[in-house]
Protein backbone atom coordinates (compact mmCIF):
# COMPACT_ATOMS: atom_id res chain seq x y z
CA UNK A 1 0.00 0.00 0.00
CA UNK A 2 1.13 3.61 -0.75
CA UNK A 3 0.83 6.41 1.11
CA UNK A 4 -1.13 8.81 -1.14
CA UNK A 5 -3.56 7.77 -3.78
CA UNK A 6 -2.24 10.90 -5.91
CA UNK A 7 -1.51 11.71 -8.23
CA UNK A 8 -4.82 10.85 -10.68
CA UNK A 9 -3.94 10.38 -14.11
CA UNK A 10 -6.66 10.70 -16.75
CA UNK A 11 -6.07 9.81 -20.59
CA UNK A 12 -8.35 10.05 -23.53
CA UNK A 13 -11.13 9.59 -21.04
CA UNK A 14 -14.57 9.55 -22.46
CA UNK A 15 -18.41 9.90 -20.73
CA UNK A 16 -21.25 8.76 -23.24
CA UNK A 17 -25.21 8.73 -22.60
CA UNK A 18 -27.22 6.81 -25.26
CA UNK A 19 -24.51 7.31 -27.19
CA UNK A 20 -23.87 10.99 -26.95
CA UNK A 21 -20.77 12.47 -25.94
CA UNK A 22 -21.32 14.46 -22.38
CA UNK A 23 -17.60 15.10 -21.92
CA UNK A 24 -14.15 13.87 -23.26
CA UNK A 25 -11.54 13.14 -24.54
CA UNK A 26 -10.72 14.38 -21.33
CA UNK A 27 -6.46 14.48 -20.48
CA UNK A 28 -5.23 15.55 -17.26
CA UNK A 29 -3.61 15.42 -14.42
CA UNK A 30 -4.78 15.41 -10.70
CA UNK A 31 -1.27 16.48 -8.71
CA UNK A 32 -1.07 15.82 -4.67
CA UNK A 33 -1.48 18.92 -3.46
CA UNK A 34 -3.83 22.12 -3.96
CA UNK A 35 -7.66 23.11 -4.61
CA UNK A 36 -9.16 23.01 -7.43
CA UNK A 37 -11.86 24.52 -9.07
CA UNK A 38 -13.87 23.23 -12.19
CA UNK A 39 -15.39 25.79 -14.19
CA UNK A 40 -17.43 26.56 -17.27
CA UNK A 41 -21.17 27.43 -18.59
CA UNK A 42 -24.23 25.22 -17.62
CA UNK A 43 -24.06 22.40 -19.79
CA UNK A 44 -20.60 22.18 -20.34
CA UNK A 45 -20.18 18.95 -17.96
CA UNK A 46 -18.42 19.79 -14.84
CA UNK A 47 -20.53 17.40 -12.93
CA UNK A 48 -19.93 14.87 -15.19
CA UNK A 49 -16.19 15.32 -14.84
CA UNK A 50 -16.21 15.67 -10.93
CA UNK A 51 -18.28 12.17 -11.15
CA UNK A 52 -15.62 10.37 -13.63
CA UNK A 53 -12.67 11.16 -11.55
CA UNK A 54 -14.48 10.14 -8.18
CA UNK A 55 -15.64 6.80 -9.87
CA UNK A 56 -19.38 7.76 -10.33
CA UNK A 57 -19.34 7.44 -13.81
CA UNK A 58 -17.19 4.65 -16.36
CA UNK A 59 -15.90 6.34 -19.44
CA UNK A 60 -16.29 4.72 -22.21
CA UNK A 61 -13.02 4.78 -23.51
CA UNK A 62 -9.37 5.97 -22.16
CA UNK A 63 -8.00 5.31 -18.61
CA UNK A 64 -7.75 6.41 -14.86
CA UNK A 65 -4.44 5.72 -13.24
CA UNK A 66 -4.38 5.94 -9.56
CA UNK A 67 -1.05 5.71 -7.79
CA UNK A 68 -3.19 3.31 -5.64
CA UNK A 69 -4.89 -0.18 -5.39
CA UNK A 70 -8.90 0.55 -5.64
CA UNK A 71 -9.72 -0.40 -2.25
CA UNK A 72 -7.29 2.27 -0.85
CA UNK A 73 -9.26 4.58 -3.57
CA UNK A 74 -12.38 4.31 -2.68
CA UNK A 75 -11.85 4.61 1.29
CA UNK A 76 -9.61 7.68 0.95
CA UNK A 77 -12.21 10.24 -0.73
CA UNK A 78 -15.58 11.95 -0.41
CA UNK A 79 -17.75 13.29 -2.50
CA UNK A 80 -20.45 15.95 -1.45
CA UNK A 81 -23.57 16.73 -3.48
CA UNK A 82 -24.98 20.07 -4.89
CA UNK A 83 -27.99 18.74 -3.15
CA UNK A 84 -26.85 17.23 0.24
CA UNK A 85 -28.33 13.73 0.67
CA UNK A 86 -29.35 13.01 4.27
CA UNK A 87 -30.13 10.21 5.99
CA UNK A 88 -33.21 9.81 7.77
CA UNK A 89 -31.50 10.15 11.21
CA UNK A 90 -30.40 12.78 13.70
CA UNK A 91 -27.79 15.39 12.61
CA UNK A 92 -25.30 13.57 14.70
CA UNK A 93 -25.81 10.08 13.73
CA UNK A 94 -25.53 11.53 10.14
CA UNK A 95 -21.47 12.37 11.29
CA UNK A 96 -21.43 9.37 13.19
CA UNK A 97 -22.35 7.23 10.45
CA UNK A 98 -18.90 7.22 8.00
CA UNK A 99 -17.01 6.23 11.25
CA UNK A 100 -19.23 3.35 12.22
CA UNK A 101 -18.83 1.67 8.33
CA UNK A 102 -15.35 1.90 9.26
CA UNK A 103 -15.42 -0.53 12.24
CA UNK A 104 -15.14 2.45 15.19
CA UNK A 105 -16.20 1.81 18.24
CA UNK A 106 -19.48 3.36 18.79
CA UNK A 107 -17.66 5.94 21.80
CA UNK A 108 -14.92 6.94 20.08
CA UNK A 109 -16.87 7.73 16.82
CA UNK A 110 -19.79 9.57 18.69
CA UNK A 111 -16.70 11.54 20.44
CA UNK A 112 -15.21 12.59 16.95
CA UNK A 113 -18.66 13.36 15.63
CA UNK A 114 -19.44 15.88 18.56
CA UNK A 115 -15.94 17.81 17.74
CA UNK A 116 -17.65 18.41 14.30
CA UNK A 117 -20.73 19.48 15.41
CA UNK A 118 -19.24 21.61 17.62
CA UNK A 119 -16.87 23.25 14.43
CA UNK A 120 -19.64 23.44 12.16
CA UNK A 121 -21.72 25.06 14.96
CA UNK A 122 -24.74 23.19 15.38
CA UNK A 123 -24.16 21.52 19.22
CA UNK A 124 -27.63 22.97 19.15
CA UNK A 125 -29.00 20.93 16.61
CA UNK A 126 -27.28 18.07 17.22
CA UNK A 127 -30.52 15.72 18.13
CA UNK A 128 -33.01 17.17 15.38
CA UNK A 129 -33.64 15.19 12.50
CA UNK A 130 -31.37 16.06 9.80
CA UNK A 131 -33.73 16.13 7.30
CA UNK A 132 -35.50 19.26 8.90
CA UNK A 133 -32.09 21.44 9.11
CA UNK A 134 -31.86 24.55 6.56
CA UNK A 135 -30.05 24.12 3.32
CA UNK A 136 -27.08 25.93 5.00
CA UNK A 137 -27.10 23.52 7.79
CA UNK A 138 -27.32 20.16 6.05
CA UNK A 139 -24.68 21.39 3.66
CA UNK A 140 -22.27 21.88 6.67
CA UNK A 141 -23.05 18.66 7.77
CA UNK A 142 -22.66 16.94 4.95
CA UNK A 143 -19.34 18.29 4.61
CA UNK A 144 -19.21 17.33 8.10
CA UNK A 145 -19.44 13.76 7.38
CA UNK A 146 -17.38 13.92 4.52
CA UNK A 147 -14.55 15.14 6.33
CA UNK A 148 -14.22 13.11 9.23
CA UNK A 149 -12.56 10.44 8.02
CA UNK A 150 -10.18 12.53 7.41
CA UNK A 151 -10.17 11.83 3.13
CA UNK A 152 -6.80 12.69 0.99
CA UNK A 153 -9.28 13.34 -1.09
CA UNK A 154 -12.60 15.68 -1.40
CA UNK A 155 -14.91 16.33 -4.68
CA UNK A 156 -17.31 18.88 -4.05
CA UNK A 157 -20.31 19.85 -6.62
CA UNK A 158 -21.13 23.11 -6.55
CA UNK A 159 -21.95 22.83 -2.83
CA UNK A 160 -22.94 26.31 -2.32
CA UNK A 161 -25.02 27.22 -5.52
CA UNK A 162 -28.43 27.35 -3.31
CA UNK A 163 -27.15 29.24 -0.33
CA UNK A 164 -27.30 32.86 0.88
CA UNK A 165 -23.94 34.54 1.19
CA UNK A 166 -23.62 33.74 5.13
CA UNK A 167 -23.75 29.96 5.14
CA UNK A 168 -21.58 30.15 1.57
CA UNK A 169 -19.11 32.32 4.17
CA UNK A 170 -19.22 29.59 6.54
CA UNK A 171 -18.79 26.87 3.98
CA UNK A 172 -15.31 28.52 1.94
CA UNK A 173 -14.10 28.81 5.74
CA UNK A 174 -14.78 24.94 6.18
CA UNK A 175 -13.22 24.30 2.96
CA UNK A 176 -10.02 26.60 2.82
CA UNK A 177 -9.39 24.76 6.86
CA UNK A 178 -9.73 21.29 5.28
CA UNK A 179 -7.33 22.27 2.30
CA UNK A 180 -4.89 23.81 4.92
CA UNK A 181 -4.85 20.93 6.64
CA UNK A 182 -3.69 19.00 3.81
CA UNK A 183 -6.67 17.60 2.39
CA UNK A 184 -7.03 18.15 -1.51
CA UNK A 185 -10.25 19.68 -2.87
CA UNK A 186 -11.61 19.03 -6.78
CA UNK A 187 -14.88 21.88 -7.26
CA UNK A 188 -17.25 22.84 -9.58
CA UNK A 189 -18.75 26.23 -9.05
CA UNK A 190 -20.26 28.82 -11.57
CA UNK A 191 -19.34 31.60 -8.89
CA UNK A 192 -16.34 33.56 -10.83
CA UNK A 193 -15.65 35.05 -7.30
CA UNK A 194 -15.44 31.92 -5.33
CA UNK A 195 -13.08 30.71 -7.52
CA UNK A 196 -11.06 33.70 -7.35
CA UNK A 197 -11.50 33.43 -3.45
CA UNK A 198 -10.42 29.64 -3.08
CA UNK A 199 -8.64 28.42 -6.00
CA UNK A 200 -4.81 27.50 -6.40
CA UNK A 201 -4.97 25.92 -9.73
CA UNK A 202 -8.48 25.77 -12.56
CA UNK A 203 -10.26 23.78 -14.89
CA UNK A 204 -11.92 25.56 -17.72
CA UNK A 205 -14.47 23.07 -19.33
CA UNK A 206 -16.78 24.24 -22.33
CA UNK A 207 -18.57 21.61 -24.36
CA UNK A 208 -17.36 18.72 -22.60
CA UNK A 209 -13.61 19.51 -22.94
CA UNK A 210 -10.78 21.07 -21.10
CA UNK A 211 -10.10 24.16 -22.96
CA UNK A 212 -7.63 26.15 -20.32
CA UNK A 213 -5.76 24.30 -17.19
CA UNK A 214 -3.51 26.30 -14.58
CA UNK A 215 -2.95 28.24 -12.42
CA UNK A 216 -5.88 30.46 -11.33
CA UNK A 217 -4.22 33.22 -11.06
CA UNK A 218 -3.38 33.23 -14.61
CA UNK A 219 -6.59 32.14 -15.83
CA UNK A 220 -8.15 34.98 -14.32
CA UNK A 221 -5.01 37.46 -15.14
CA UNK A 222 -5.33 36.88 -18.51
CA UNK A 223 -7.37 33.38 -20.33
CA UNK A 224 -6.05 31.69 -23.70
CA UNK A 225 -8.77 31.21 -25.39
CA UNK A 226 -12.13 33.11 -26.22
CA UNK A 227 -14.57 31.15 -24.89
CA UNK A 228 -12.89 31.33 -21.23
CA UNK A 229 -12.50 35.56 -22.23
CA UNK A 230 -16.49 35.50 -22.76
CA UNK A 231 -17.19 33.79 -19.85
CA UNK A 232 -15.54 35.91 -17.21
CA UNK A 233 -17.08 39.27 -18.95
CA UNK A 234 -20.39 37.27 -18.20
CA UNK A 235 -21.41 36.19 -21.84
CA UNK A 236 -23.59 33.93 -22.76
CA UNK A 237 -21.74 30.81 -24.12
CA UNK A 238 -23.78 28.34 -26.55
Amino acid sequence: MVDTILPLNVKNATVKKRDKRIIGPINIQISTKGFTIIMGPNGSGKTTLLRLLHGFENPCGGILNWNSDVESVQQNQSFVFQTPIMLRRTAIENVTYPLSLRGIPKDTALKIAKEWISKINLDHLCNTNARFLSGGEKQKLAIARALITKPQLLFLDEPTANLDGSATKEIEKLLQEAHNAGTRIIMTTHDIGQGKRLADDLIFLYRGTIHESGKAKDFYKKPETQEARAFLNGDILE
